[in-house]
Protein backbone atom coordinates (compact mmCIF):
# COMPACT_ATOMS: atom_id res chain seq x y z
CA UNK A 1 0.00 0.00 0.00
CA UNK A 2 0.87 3.63 -0.75
CA UNK A 3 -0.28 7.11 1.09
CA UNK A 4 0.19 10.27 -0.04
CA UNK A 5 0.13 13.34 1.39
CA UNK A 6 0.04 16.42 -0.52
CA UNK A 7 0.91 20.10 1.40
CA UNK A 8 1.75 23.57 -0.04
CA UNK A 9 -2.15 24.61 -0.82
CA UNK A 10 -3.44 27.90 0.07
CA UNK A 11 -4.69 31.18 -1.33
CA UNK A 12 -2.55 33.46 -3.72
CA UNK A 13 -3.07 36.71 -5.82
CA UNK A 14 -3.50 35.82 -9.64
CA UNK A 15 -0.27 35.77 -11.05
CA UNK A 16 1.71 34.48 -8.31
CA UNK A 17 2.79 30.76 -7.21
CA UNK A 18 2.51 28.18 -5.53
CA UNK A 19 4.51 24.58 -4.76
CA UNK A 20 2.23 21.95 -3.90
CA UNK A 21 4.40 18.98 -2.44
CA UNK A 22 3.25 15.00 -2.09
CA UNK A 23 5.10 13.08 0.17
CA UNK A 24 4.55 9.01 -0.25
CA UNK A 25 4.87 6.61 2.25
CA UNK A 26 4.38 2.24 2.49
CA UNK A 27 5.74 0.78 -0.43
CA UNK A 28 7.68 3.34 -2.11
CA UNK A 29 9.64 0.73 -3.96
CA UNK A 30 7.16 -0.41 -5.95
CA UNK A 31 7.43 1.90 -9.84
CA UNK A 32 4.39 4.22 -10.57
CA UNK A 33 3.31 6.64 -12.65
CA UNK A 34 2.96 10.14 -10.43
CA UNK A 35 0.10 12.51 -11.60
CA UNK A 36 -1.91 15.95 -10.18
CA UNK A 37 -5.13 16.31 -10.71
CA UNK A 38 -7.69 19.11 -9.50
CA UNK A 39 -10.60 19.19 -9.03
CA UNK A 40 -12.74 22.40 -9.39
CA UNK A 41 -16.14 23.73 -8.00
CA UNK A 42 -19.06 21.99 -9.50
CA UNK A 43 -16.28 20.54 -12.13
CA UNK A 44 -15.64 16.52 -12.90
CA UNK A 45 -11.90 15.70 -11.31
CA UNK A 46 -9.24 16.03 -14.64
CA UNK A 47 -5.12 15.36 -14.76
CA UNK A 48 -2.75 18.44 -14.78
CA UNK A 49 0.63 16.66 -15.18
CA UNK A 50 1.82 13.35 -15.44
CA UNK A 51 5.16 11.99 -15.03
CA UNK A 52 5.94 8.22 -15.35
CA UNK A 53 8.74 6.12 -12.97
CA UNK A 54 11.93 7.00 -15.01
CA UNK A 55 11.14 10.86 -14.96
CA UNK A 56 11.65 11.03 -18.65
CA UNK A 57 8.17 10.99 -19.81
CA UNK A 58 5.99 14.27 -18.90
CA UNK A 59 2.66 15.68 -19.77
CA UNK A 60 0.40 18.14 -19.01
CA UNK A 61 -2.56 19.66 -19.65
CA UNK A 62 -3.37 22.00 -22.30
CA UNK A 63 -4.74 24.74 -19.70
CA UNK A 64 -1.56 24.54 -17.70
CA UNK A 65 1.28 23.98 -20.34
CA UNK A 66 4.49 26.67 -19.74
CA UNK A 67 3.30 27.65 -16.43
CA UNK A 68 3.29 24.52 -14.29
CA UNK A 69 6.23 22.02 -13.26
CA UNK A 70 5.93 18.89 -12.16
CA UNK A 71 8.88 16.73 -10.83
CA UNK A 72 10.35 14.46 -8.31
CA UNK A 73 12.89 13.99 -6.11
CA UNK A 74 12.98 10.32 -4.95
CA UNK A 75 15.61 10.49 -1.90
CA UNK A 76 12.68 11.74 -0.24
CA UNK A 77 9.81 10.12 -2.26
CA UNK A 78 8.23 13.47 -2.92
CA UNK A 79 6.41 14.87 -6.32
CA UNK A 80 6.02 18.31 -6.76
CA UNK A 81 4.31 20.34 -8.64
CA UNK A 82 5.28 24.31 -8.91
CA UNK A 83 2.83 26.47 -10.24
CA UNK A 84 3.48 30.28 -11.82
CA UNK A 85 1.68 32.53 -13.16
CA UNK A 86 -1.83 31.35 -11.57
CA UNK A 87 -4.99 32.10 -12.65
CA UNK A 88 -8.48 32.71 -11.59
CA UNK A 89 -9.17 29.63 -13.15
CA UNK A 90 -6.54 27.64 -12.09
CA UNK A 91 -8.97 27.44 -8.14
CA UNK A 92 -9.28 23.85 -7.44
CA UNK A 93 -8.32 21.26 -4.84
CA UNK A 94 -5.36 19.44 -6.24
CA UNK A 95 -4.55 15.74 -5.47
CA UNK A 96 -1.57 13.68 -5.87
CA UNK A 97 -1.96 10.37 -7.35
CA UNK A 98 0.14 6.87 -7.99
CA UNK A 99 -0.64 4.50 -10.73
CA UNK A 100 0.63 1.33 -11.11
CA UNK A 101 -0.32 1.42 -15.11
CA UNK A 102 1.30 3.24 -17.72
CA UNK A 103 1.57 7.01 -17.69
CA UNK A 104 -0.70 7.29 -21.22
CA UNK A 105 -3.85 5.45 -18.98
CA UNK A 106 -3.71 7.78 -16.17
CA UNK A 107 -4.92 10.89 -17.69
CA UNK A 108 -8.60 9.76 -17.12
CA UNK A 109 -8.26 9.02 -13.70
CA UNK A 110 -9.49 5.67 -13.84
CA UNK A 111 -6.20 3.52 -13.77
CA UNK A 112 -5.43 4.83 -10.37
CA UNK A 113 -4.47 3.34 -7.45
CA UNK A 114 -3.98 5.47 -4.88
CA UNK A 115 -5.03 9.29 -4.21
CA UNK A 116 -4.27 11.94 -1.76
CA UNK A 117 -6.76 13.57 0.59
CA UNK A 118 -6.51 16.79 -1.58
CA UNK A 119 -5.28 20.41 -0.88
CA UNK A 120 -7.03 23.61 -1.78
CA UNK A 121 -5.81 26.28 -4.21
CA UNK A 122 -7.40 29.43 -4.04
CA UNK A 123 -6.66 32.46 -6.50
CA UNK A 124 -8.09 35.68 -6.48
CA UNK A 125 -8.82 37.39 -9.60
Amino acid sequence: QVQLQESGGGSVQAGGSLKLSCISSGNTSRRYCLAWFRQAPGKKRAVVATLDESGDRITYAAAVRGRFTISKDNSINTLFLQMNSLKFEDTAVYYCAASYYDCSLVASGEFVNHWGQGTQVTVAA
